[in-house]
């Protein structure tokens, strides 16, 4: 197994800083002061000279351990590979995210005790789940390192939730850590009292040429192919994973980049619009089905379906409670696959309009998508860069829209007659 950094794609400065938290966190450990740690690590920095004044044992931010992170950038940055990834160099036996020893190895497999891994299925992570995974986190790492909650999509906390956090993160428990994934520190994402007392880490966009590298090295793909499919995704490592091997990803790309000459008049944007939300239904629904029938089944049998014992029929008739909160819980993980699978489509939209303003400016910048490149020339040609700009705004408009609960289909069918009036 490779170093547990090896994945995080183009973050060079990032991994330092989590190496050297890592390492300042095995030293808190090894130098026996493990009773001593609630004082040991603080999210907030110090001014100068008042370290070890107002709250003894105050670590220098830039250097030390701290309980609680905030992992930000762009979608395919890898937040949660770099959450994931600074989980297994706490639980390492040497402090270094080796890769090798049983804590590196049962984090990165997702088995590790002491590390609980929050990956919201719906739109929001709810109150109730939240205070649960408190007050597992305030008990004694069993490894006896540390208990560290990884926390994806930080932005779906509901204010109820991210109130619930915030008393753990304000009053930490002993040795827990706190790894928070989200798009931007802005409000919107992360409330200002929790952001105040964590250390952020930005994440870039990483460049085609490193997610390329990686598709090769790891996946075995072929170069040309890597290439191809690390610039039409744009930076977004699983993304080109998925276009390098997955033939169906491919034709959905296609046909989302074929809409721009679909547009002749209203009813094609209509048309269109249908389309693009079918598409998005049928990518959300392959992808949850076979999840949604094991998770009924095991409910079911764990409920008493298919007994002939006595009482059997009547456990399972008792049950339908739990049954519709099941059903509850997936039609919400469904909207949420839709809505990724929309917005993917509408990234790769972008992607085209972007290569026509930037076609239309004579911008020395290599185009998204090579192989529609001859369309977005002539779209260039056709509307100018002021026209080829509207379109963009139209998308990135109706992906703000649907993030803002508007109706996926109003919201695509204005950005539809939008794309066609420029």
């Amino acid at each position: 197994m490779p170093d547990v950094f090896a994945d995080l794609v183009g973050q060079d400065e990032a991994v330092a800083e989590l190496r050297r938290a890592a390492a300042a966190a095995a030293a808190v450990l090894r130098a026996g002061a493990a009773d001593r740690a609630p004082a040991l690590i603080s999210a907030g920095p110090a001014s100068p000279g008042e370290a070890g004044d107002t709250e003894p044992g105050l670590l220098d931010p830039s250097t030390g351990m701290t309980h609680a992170w905030i992992f930000t950038g762009p979608p395919g940055s890898g937040r949660s590979v770099a959450a994931r990834a600074f989980a297994a160099a706490l639980q390492c036996t040497y402090g270094t995210g080796c890769g090798e020893c049983p804590g590196c190895h049962t984090t990165m497999g997702g088995t590790n005790a002491d590390v609980r891994m929050v990956v919201p299925e719906g739109l929001s992570i709810g109150v109730g789940e939240m205070r649960a995974l408190v007050l597992r986190a305030a008990s004694t790492p069993s490894g006896g390192r540390w208990q560290v909650v990884v926390i994806e999509d930080a932005d779906r906390l509901t204010e109820a939730a991210s109130n619930a956090l915030l008393k753990a993160v304000e009053e930490p428990p002993p040795r827990t850590v706190f790894l928070l994934c989200a798009p931007s520190t802005h409000p919107d994402d992360v409330s200002v009292t929790i952001r105040s007392r964590c250390r952020v880490v930005p994440l870039r966009q990483p460049p085609a040429a490193a997610v390329a590298e990686v598709l090769v090295r790891r996946d075995g793909i072929a170069p040309d192919v890597a290439q191809w499919a690390a610039a039409a995704a744009q930076g977004h490592v699983g993304r080109a994973r998925r276009l390098a091997r997955d033939p169906e990803a491919r034709k959905r790309r296609e046909a989302v980049l074929a809409v721009p000459r679909r547009l002749t008049g209203v009813g094609a944007a209509f048309d269109a619009a249908s389309a693009l939300i079918e598409a998005a239904e049928a990518e959300a629904e392959a992808s949850v089905s076979e999840a949604d029938a094991t998770e009924r089944a095991a409910l079911e049998t764990a409920l008493g379906a298919g007994g002939t014992g006595r009482g059997a029929a009547g456990a399972l008739r008792g049950a339908a409670g739990q049954l519709k909160e099941l059903e509850k819980r997936q039609k919400s993980r469904a909207t949420r696959a839709q809505r990724d699978a929309l917005d993917r489509a509408l990234v790769d939209l972008a992607g085209f309009y972007r290569d026509a303003l930037t076609m239309a400016l004579r911008a020395p910048i290599d185009p998204v998508h090579t192989d529609t490149a001859a369309l977005a020339g002539a779209g260039a040609q056709k509307w100018d860069a002021e026209g080829s700009l509207r379109r963009l705004e139209a998308v990135l408009a109706c992906r703000t829209a649907i993030e803002a609960n508007v109706k996926p289909r109003i919201a695509v069918e204005a950005m539809m007659l939008a794309l066609w009036k420029g």
